[in-house]
């Protein structure tokens, strides 16, 4: 019995059907479902209630937001559709066509991923495609240190990677433990990754 191939979504193909109800991505032509556990949920909306505090105290140009598709492309030029689990947006790129769904073609200033069992996705895959991209500012937050040692170090702990664009390039720095996380994005910014790690457990309303 010969199968035919299943066609490959395009990223307009991919709006076009996104299902109701939950959060998916495009990836490799295909609609897949992402299934993030309440903790990793808590870490996310801690960090995006951190990010629109700064925001509204310095009245800064930004829009923080949880639900924001982006297109990116693999090194081999196919279309992926991402889901961050934070971004944040220039005000201006934003409102640039308000009635628009929430799916951007162009670079954000800041993408942030939490980490769960398919972590080698943010620490390669989604680090490849942000990068090409042009995202300003990329965030990998690994509050239970699931990543190989390679990345984490010996012993392995929860780690916060700050990827800042330079030249095209990303350059990263390594934050752990009481130390306060650095970003061009908020540069007043007062937050420690003992803090990140403790939101997985108790979010407060």
């Amino acid at each position: 019995m010969v199968q035919t191939p299943v066609k490959k979504l395009t990223f307009e193909e991919f709006l076009e059907q996104y299902p109701d109800g939950g959060i998916y991505e495009l990836i490799n032509g295909e609609i897949i479902p992402v299934e993030p556990t309440r903790a990793h949920k808590n870490v996310a909306r801690f960090l995006m209630l951190a990010f629109n505090d700064e925001i509204r105290r310095l009245g800064l140009e930004y829009i923080a937001d949880k639900d924001i598709i982006i297109r990116t492309f693999t090194d081999t030029g196919e279309e992926q559709g991402r889901n961050p689990d934070v971004s944040v947006v220039s005000a201006s790129q934003w409102n640039s066509n308000v009635l628009a769904y929430g799916a951007l073609i162009e670079p954000i200033q800041l993408a942030v991923e939490v980490t769960s069992t398919n972590w080698d996705d943010d620490y390669v895959d989604k680090l490849d495609e942000y990068q090409r991209l042009g995202i300003i500012e990329y965030w990998i937050v690994d509050y239970l240190a699931i990543a190989s040692r390679a990345y984490l170090g010996n012993p392995k702990l929860p780690t916060v990677f700050v990827y800042q664009l330079l030249e095209g390039q990303y350059q990263v720095q390594k934050f752990t433990g009481n130390d306060r996380i650095i970003s061009t994005t908020f540069p007043e910014l007062a937050l420690t990754v003992k803090q990140v790690v403790a939101a997985s457990q108790i979010q407060k309303l």
